[in-house]
């Protein structure tokens, strides 16, 4: 839902032109409030308050609906990715919004906490979209409760740029109006094979554990495709229910396959627990690589347990995306350097940006500037708008499949893969791709 607020000159610009209208005629008696007779306009400041001259400028403010988790499993990684959403809407109000046509725009957002639920998200998104007519949407965190969300947005023909999401499948449904913002599934541990090829050719033996939901099975499933193409012999292929805590029969299956690499995992709880069992058992592995976990900052709590665990990142603090870098490849730069959004982050937050954070930052970058290009926030104009982008931001390249199959899904963005190190201080470096690392990978683990 929209609302206008008009500059109150514009009312006295219409008093000036009736006034003149009537030629000046009967002046208001003596007895009345005293008020200075209106002066007779002249041709020259008729000139000047015609509106087609001088528009008057407005205040347009939009409604973002989305959810986040704010309790339940998935509260770490959706809280932070909530953060770089309303640093996003902060920035937009520091600048007084932006300027579309004749109106200055700007967002005001309408929340709820989704407890990680997926029958919840479907009950908030229709309420978004109806009881609280949003003009426009951002998904939730994860791919389970994003394809829940998308088919409410698509339903009532709400643009949804999706953050936190990476499953391909849902971009592979027919929507037209849903739009990715992350690396897709497909392409998600793919890096991690390069990764391990580099290190040593001679390795072929892999294990694959993962959890049993969308995003986790869809992008391991892509991996295993992936290595064998490779030459890689998968000798372990599990899942394991999302609240899982013990992984003790799995490292049990993991020893007893005896691989040279492990990857696997799903989101943080489960991730940085099978992590730190991992290590506690002492399991034999050369290469460690898991989802979502090893690029949260909490992850360094594990101690030596985080030490060589690599983990794929959408974004890091330590990338370096820059506006001359985005001329030298001959697409448009937007945005704030990716210094000034760690900077700013810090300041409000008081920790380092993740991955989610900028994911949820972008997000808000990508729908203002589409909406910026249309000249419009009419849905299909922002549609239009958001097919032709091809953009370089701090995030990264953002640029949308727009073919009927595939409609939305991301194809620009790519993935860089974070390494903890210990160096008499547990911190990340880049290990891949060997164009942006900042260190040389830990290997064989330690």
């Amino acid at each position: 839902m929209r609302f206008t607020r008009y500059s109150a000159m514009a009312l006295l610009v219409m008093l000036s032109l009736v006034l003149a209208s009537c030629g000046g005629a009967t002046q208001a008696p003596a007895t009345e409030p005293t008020q200075a007779p209106a002066e007779q306009p002249t041709s020259e400041t008729m000139q000047e308050a015609t509106p087609e001259e001088q528009p008057q400028m407005t205040e347009t403010t939009l409604k973002l609906g989305y959810t986040a988790s704010i309790t339940g499993r998935l509260n770490v990684s959706s809280g932070r990715q909530d953060n770089g959403i309303q640093l996003w809407i902060d920035d937009l109000n520091a600048q007084g919004g932006f300027q579309v046509g004749n109106e200055m725009v700007n967002f005001e957002t309408v929340s709820y906490d989704d407890e990680s639920n997926t029958d919840r998200v479907q009950e908030l998104y229709t309420r978004l979209a109806t009881e609280d007519e949003a003009d426009f949407l951002i998904s939730p965190y994860s791919s389970g409760l994003t394809a829940a969300a998308s088919v409410i947005a698509e339903q009532y023909g709400k643009v949804m740029i999706t953050t936190g999401a990476a499953s391909d499948s849902t971009y592979q449904l027919g929507y037209t109006g849903v739009y990715q913002t992350y690396t897709p599934a497909s392409r998600y541990l793919a890096g991690a094979i390069d990764l391990l090829q580099s290190l040593d050719p001679s390795m072929t033996k892999v294990a694959m554990v993962h959890e049993n939901d969308q995003f986790s099975t869809d992008v391991v499933t892509a991996a295993k495709d992936y290595a064998e193409a490779n030459g890689y012999e998968v000798v372990l292929f599990e899942g394991y229910d999302s609240e899982t805590t013990d992984f003790g029969p799995f490292i049990n299956k993991i020893e007893a396959a005896a691989p040279d690499a492990l990857l696997g995992g799903g989101h943080f709880q489960d991730g940085s627990t099978f992590a730190r069992q991992l290590n506690e058992k002492g399991v034999d592995l050369s290469f460690l690589a898991l989802l979502v976990a090893p690029p949260e900052p909490d992850f360094a709590e594990l101690g030596d347990a985080a030490v060589g665990v690599i983990g794929p990142s959408q974004w890091e603090p330590l990338a370096e995306f820059t506006e001359a870098a985005a001329n030298e490849a001959g697409i448009e730069w937007f945005g704030p350097t990716g210094q000034d959004f760690v900077d700013e982050y810090m300041a409000k937050y008081d920790e380092e940006p993740s991955y989610h954070s900028a994911g949820g930052y972008a997000a808000g970058l990508i729908l203002q500037k589409a909406i910026m290009d249309a000249g419009s926030y009419d849905p299909e104009a922002v549609k239009q708008a958001l097919d032709n982008m091809d953009i370089l931001t701090f995030y990264g390249r953002i640029k949308f499949d727009t073919s009927a199959e595939s409609h939305g899904l991301q194809i620009g963005h790519s993935m860089v893969y974070v390494q903890w190190q210990d160096g008499g201080d547990l911190h990340k470096e880049v290990v891949w791709p060997a164009e942006g690392k900042t260190a040389e990978a830990l290997f064989p683990l330690p």
